[in-house]
This record gives C-alpha cells, structure tokens and sequence, in this order.
C-alpha cells in the first residue's frame, strides 16, 4: 500500500473544511492538487471517502472512522518527528570556547577530540587567551562559555568548578632545592623567582600565598607564557611556580611539591544569568567529564627528575 503523508494530511482537511477550495487554502496548495490527492487515496484504499455535492463535501462512514484514527496518528508521528528534528539539531552547529593557555594546551584538545568523535557535526572553536581576555570575552558575549582559574569577579559569571590543580616548584637539575622531596613555601625568600605576569589568572593566587607565608618575592623575570618561564629557569635565572598542568617535559628541569599545598580552581564560566544553547550545553559537559578523567598521575607528575 502506497498512502503518502500529503495524502493523508489533504484527506483531513477536507474532512474538516468539508470543502475543497477551503481545504487548499489551509494547506497552501492548489484546489487540483487536494483534488488529486484525495482521489489517490480513495483509489489506492479502494473506498469511497467522500459524498460530494454542490455545496458541500461530506465524509462517508469510512472516511469517519479515517479521520478519527488518522488524527491521533498523525498527532503522534508530527510530535515523535519534532522530537527527532529537535535532537538532530542540538548536535549541529559551532561553540565557541575561551580557555587560558595552561588549559587550552592540556585539557581542551582531549575535550575537542571527544566531541568531534560523539558529535561529528559539532565544531568547537578554541580562543586561547590569558586570564583577562577570557574574562572580558564571556562578559562580552564574544564565546558561549570560558575555562578559566577561579575568576575574582564571581557576581559577573555563572561558575562551575571542575578540577583543582596544584601548584609546584620547577627549578634547575643543579638547584640546591632539588635535594627536599618536597619544599615549603618559606623556602623561596630570597631565591630568584621567573613568575607568570598578571594576565595569568594564576598570578595572583601565587602572590597570596607568598605574602601568607610571609615570603618577601624577589621576582626578576615575568613571562606570559609557562613555556617561556621554564626556558629560563634552564637558562639559570632563577626557578618558577607554576600548575601541576603545566609541567615541562625537560631533562634539565626538576619538579618538587610545594608545601602547603595550594591548588587554583579550575573554572567553566558563562555569562550570569544566561542560558546556552543545547550544543554549548554539550560542549561544558564533555568539558567537565575530560577534566574528572584526568588521572592523579596527570596532575602530579612530580617524580624527581
């Protein structure tokens, strides 16, 4: 049996216009066409659906009992249709995502990975920025979302907090430092410190501690970029602090815990007050999954070097 939705849809409004002019308004088409759709049907059910007359269109008794079962099918199908078009449509489109460079470098290229493999129509766009730009770019409305280190302007966001990354002591393989297990804070006054500059959100949370520890800093190199850090500090100008995230892979360098531990909060922010679309709905989450995978081994690669 070959009955179309166009058919079925022409039989109904017939039915319920009881008029073949007035049916074809309702659909949009031509009075010929509703004309050859109901004849259609009539021919392939083999059944007279209708009792015409000058005036009006009448439904016969088995065009009754069509329409009746027709419209609760038709309601059902057009809904479960809707769902799926929906459902597609939430996998579609492009995300744009802020992070800052620690972030962008080690957690965002697993999470566009994964998302390219569950949602192939799904493009995630990376703005690899520093703190501040990342912030400015969410309260513009520049990017759907950001990945930043716990933002001090927390009325200007909706936050989620979803990894908490420890910060630790890279110093040259010759370094006196390299001889504790682990080095406390206090241990750092006076030594020459290769610090981040304030544009990495995680500056400033370096600066609190060293103040609580009471740790007079003598900075004598600021970088914008862990990279450029850890190249000096093998060019011997001093040692660094950076995140766990961020270590180096380098046969010159030695990492050491720092005690007392100190980890920044690792930050999904969005506009307050603003919802996101359903693909940048998917995107924060595998955001969030890769980030509770990362293993302890990821986070404290601190073995002695």
């Amino acid at each position: 049996m070959n009955i179309s939705l166009r058919q079925l849809r022409a039989f109904l409004a017939v039915a319920k216009q009881r008029h073949f002019r007035r049916a074809a308004e309702s659909l949009h088409l031509t009075q010929p066409a509703i004309s050859r759709h109901i004849a259609d049907l009539e021919a392939e059910l083999n059944i007279r659906l209708f009792d015409r007359n000058t005036r009006e269109v009448v439904p016969t008794e088995a065009g009754r009992y069509l329409q009746s079962a027709i419209e609760r099918v038709l309601d059902e199908l057009e809904g479960v249709l809707a769902h799926v078009h929906s459902e597609s449509e939430r996998r579609h489109g492009k995300v744009r995502v802020a992070a800052v460079p620690t972030l962008s470098a080690e957690l965002m290229p697993a999470c566009i990975a994964a998302c390219t493999r569950s949602y192939p129509e799904l493009t995630v766009l990376l703005h690899d920025q520093s703190q501040t730009l990342v912030l400015d770019s969410v309260r513009g409305g520049e990017v759907d979302f950001g990945l930043a280190i716990e933002p001090p302007d927390t009325e200007a966001f909706d936050s989620e907090t979803i990894l908490h990354d420890p910060f630790v002591l890279v110093c040259r393989n010759d370094h006196p430092l390299t001889r504790f297990a682990s080095v406390p804070w206090k241990k750092l006054q006076q030594e020459k410190l290769v610090l981040l500059d304030y544009s990495s959100g995680s500056r400033r949370l370096i600066d609190q501690q060293l103040a609580a520890q009471g740790v007079d800093a003598n900075v004598v190199q600021q970088a914008g970029h862990t990279h450029t850090a850890f190249r000096m500090v093998e060019a011997g100008l001093g040692i660094t602090v950076t995140p766990g995230l961020a270590l180096p892979i380098s046969e010159q360098l030695t990492v050491r815990p720092l005690t007392p531990t100190v980890k920044r909060a690792i930050t999904l922010i969005r506009r307050r007050h603003r919802s996101l679309s359903p693909v940048a709905e998917l995107v924060w989450a595998q955001i969030r999954e890769t980030a509770s995978g990362l293993s302890q081994n990821q986070l404290n690669r601190l073995k002695p070097r």
